[in-house]
C-alpha cells in the first residue's frame, strides 16, 4: 500500500542554525533532491546519522570567469598530461570518491544510499561525471548536479590518486562548463583547495538569486 502522508517541503533556508543545519530526515528521492538543490539545500551525513540538509551562510562558489589556474597547472594542460572523460564512468567515481581518506574525516558521508540516489539522478543525465585518466587507469575525477536550465553547477565530491589529477579534471570542467552558458558553480563549503582555484563566499541570499 502506497503512503498517504504528503510529500513534506523543506523549511525556509533562513532557518538553518548557524552552521547552516536546516533539517533532517526524509529520504533521498529524486524528487526531495532535485527540490532541495533547487532551493540551495544539500544532504551531508553519515551513516551513524539520519540524513542532514545543508544551507550554509555564506556560500562558497566558483564563477568560471574567476577561475585560477597555476603556472604548474598551465604546464600539466599544455602537455595533456591527463585524458577527460565525461559521464563515461559514474559509479567508479562516486565509489573512489567515497573510498578516499580525508584528513579529519574517520568515515564516509557517500554512504550506500547516497551512491544509489545519485546514480538514479545519473541515470536522468542530472548527475554528471569527470573522469581523469593516465593512460588507462582512473587517477581521479569528481561529480556534482548539473540544473542545466539554471546554469549552475552543484560539486559533491572529487578524488585523486596521483598528484594534482582532481584539479586537472575540475579546470577542465570549468572551461566547459563556461563554453556551455553556466554562470556559477556550488562549492558548498569553504575548503583552502577551492579558493585557490578562485572559489570564494558569498551571502547565502546573494547565493539564491541565482536559482531563482
Amino acid at each position: 500500500m502506497k503512503s498517504s502522508t504528503p510529500y513534506q517541503k523543506f523549511p525556509p533556508v533562513e532557518f538553518a542554525n548557524p552552521d547552516g543545519l536546516l533539517a533532517m530526515g526524509g529520504d533521498l528521492s529524486v524528487e526531495r533532491l532535485l527540490d532541495a538543490y533547487n532551493n540551495g539545500i544539500f544532504p551531508w551525513y553519515d551513516e551513524s546519522e539520519p540524513i542532514l540538509w545543508w544551507s550554509p551562510n555564506p556560500r562558497m562558489v566558483l564563477f568560471p570567469e574567476n577561475l585560477k589556474v597555476s603556472k604548474s597547472m598551465w604546464q600539466l594542460l599544455k602537455k595533456e598530461a591527463f585524458q577527460v572523460t565525461y559521464n563515461q564512468d559514474f559509479i567508479a567515481v562516486i565509489e573512489n570518491c567515497a573510498a578516499i581518506k580525508r584528513d579529519g574525516q574517520n568515515g564516509t558521508w557517500i554512504t550506500q544510499e547516497i551512491k544509489d540516489a545519485y546514480l538514479d539522478l545519473h541515470h536522468l543525465g542530472i548527475v554528471q561525471s569527470v573522469e581523469v585518466w593516465q593512460k588507462d587507469e582512473l587517477v581521479g575525477g569528481l561529480y556534482g548536479i548539473y540544473l542545466k536550465e539554471k546554469k549552475i553547477f552543484c560539486g559533491e565530491s572529487m578524488f585523486a590518486k596521483v598528484s594534482n589529477a582532481s584539479k586537472y579534471g575540475f579546470i577542465k570542467y570549468v572551461r566547459k562548463l563556461k563554453v556551455e552558458g553556466v554562470s556559477l558553480i556550488d562549492c558548498q563549503i569553504y575548503t583552502e583547495h577551492l579558493n585557490s582555484l578562485g572559489a570564494a563566499e558569498i551571502p547565502r541570499n546573494e547565493f539564491l538569486k541565482y536559482l531563482e
